[in-house]
């Protein structure tokens, strides 16, 4: 059976707007069923940086200590955990938990979350998780480097960088998949195999959709994906690789009445992982 970890973080995003990761957690976790889903306690307070370059960062290493601690109480790695977020910094204990040298990373979002403490503009974790799951961060945030190469990593949907993303994507080679890829999910899918892995992490930012699909994003990217295709690209990815786990992030909806608007599209995604 798959296990829903839900982890209400929102110490690691720029956002205005980052307390609502909250209420977006705990909304997608009311329709979870309940004897799957542990909800990971999260510190109310910010947090500090720790001379480390990071906004909150002290927050951040306590959270990810909380759900190490949750995985720990459940060893068995047989059947995927889909962790719900909070912001996307919840994805390096979900990585982290599964990784190894045969895992491939597909990772679907408008954002490559490639900055590292000095690169990055926001000085917000959330821009530097897959760059975290590569080896490089702050400590007690990475997950040690050539675990996860980047060879085995696959960004879909990703269309705005940082410039110090851009320059990391050309000396490493990550595989950057356009929206229009997802029209053929079948070619998503031979990317991933192509990595040489036999097991995948799938970590969906809902901002890899189009605005016009689900209205409570932090930071909406236009031309996105439809949940229509994110859900076949989901699919047929699982249908060439076992799902080791996934991660779903980013729900920050203005009000409890505009979550309700958009937790139908949500479940389909959290549907598809599960």
């Amino acid at each position: 059976m798959t296990r829903f970890l839900v982890v209400p973080q929102w110490q690691g995003s720029s956002s205005s707007r980052a307390m609502q990761l909250v209420d977006g957690a705990l909304a997608i976790a009311g329709d979870l069923p309940r004897t799957a889903t542990t909800v990971v306690d999260v510190p109310v307070g910010a947090g500090e940086s720790l001379g480390s370059g990071v906004h909150r960062l002290s927050s951040l290493l306590r959270v990810r200590a909380a759900v190490d601690d949750a995985f720990g109480s459940h060893p068995d790695t047989a059947e995927p955990t889909v962790v719900i977020g909070g912001d996307c910094g919840v994805a390096l204990a979900a990585i982290a938990r599964v990784a190894g040298p045969d895992l491939a990373v597909l990772w679907l979002d408008a954002h490559a979350d490639l900055n590292d403490p000095d690169s990055s503009p926001s000085k917000a974790f959330h821009g530097m998780v897959l760059r975290a799951v590569l080896g490089d961060g702050p400590d007690g945030m990475t997950i040690p480097a050539g675990t996860i190469t980047p060879d085995r990593v696959v960004l879909g949907g990703t269309r705005e960088l940082d410039l110090g993303e851009e320059l990391y994507i050309a000396a490493t080679g990550i595989a950057v998949l356009p929206i229009e890829a997802f029209a053929d999910p079948a070619s998503i899918a031979e990317a991933v195999v192509g990595t040489g892995a036999t097991r995948v992490h799938i970590h969906v930012d809902l901002d890899v959709l189009d605005p016009g699909e689900v209205n409570g994003v932090t930071y909406p990217v236009p031309f996105g994906a439809r949940v229509a295709d994110v859900v076949a690209v989901i699919g047929a990815v699982r249908e060439r690789m076992p799902l080791a786990g996934a991660s779903l992030t980013e729900f920050s909806p203005s009000s409890p009445d505009a979550a309700v608007d958009d937790l139908g599209a949500i479940l389909r995604l959290v549907g598809a992982l599960a």
